[in-house]
């Protein structure tokens, strides 16, 4: 049985979440910041190019082509995502990577429980589903107040399986 079916034949889930990565900065955000640096970089390099420093310019240009880079890196990072679920029969967790690859893993609700780290001066530091001796870290990607509050929703939705 794959989890879809279990899904089709169970009940409505209790807990349903998808904790995606926080990006602050919007396509809209991410033109202007690159046309300022643009500009910042061709206002150098000409300055540079009138005091006879040419070379200097091509350095102008690969300043702008890593930045690129390094926003598309943090654009394709901020693709992954879990999918927490859970029904009166499973738990089922639901990774997807930055490349699109999902995995499925699958618990039963009696036997999960919910791990949590703390920090005193930072919060929660990590989360793990354990069961039978299988640990999966889940939410790394959020803050530790989006944890705390992750933590509390599905603790009480585990307890009130257990119930």
């Amino acid at each position: 049985m794959t989890a879809d079916n279990a899904f089709a034949d169970a009940e409505s889930p209790l807990f349903n979440a998808v904790l995606t990565p926080y990006r602050s900065l919007t396509p809209a955000g991410f033109n202007a910041v690159m046309a300022v640096f643009v500009v910042g970089s061709f206002t150098i390099g000409l300055a540079f190019w009138l005091l006879g420093a040419w070379p200097v310019v091509g350095f102008c240009g690969l300043d702008i082509a890593a930045l690129q880079l390094a926003f598309r890196l943090s654009y394709r990072s901020a693709r992954m995502a879990e999918e927490i679920r859970l029904t009166p029969e499973l738990l089922l967790v639901k990774k997807v990577g930055a490349n699109g690859f999902a995995v499925e893993t699958g618990f039963n609700p009696y036997w999960a429980r919910l791990e949590i780290d703390r920090h005193p001066a930072i919060g929660v530091t990590a989360l793990r589903i354990i069961s039978h001796g299988r640990r999966l870290d889940i939410a790394r990607f959020l803050g530790p107040r989006e944890r705390e509050k992750f933590a509390d929703a599905l603790s009480a939705a585990l307890a009130k399986v257990r119930r």
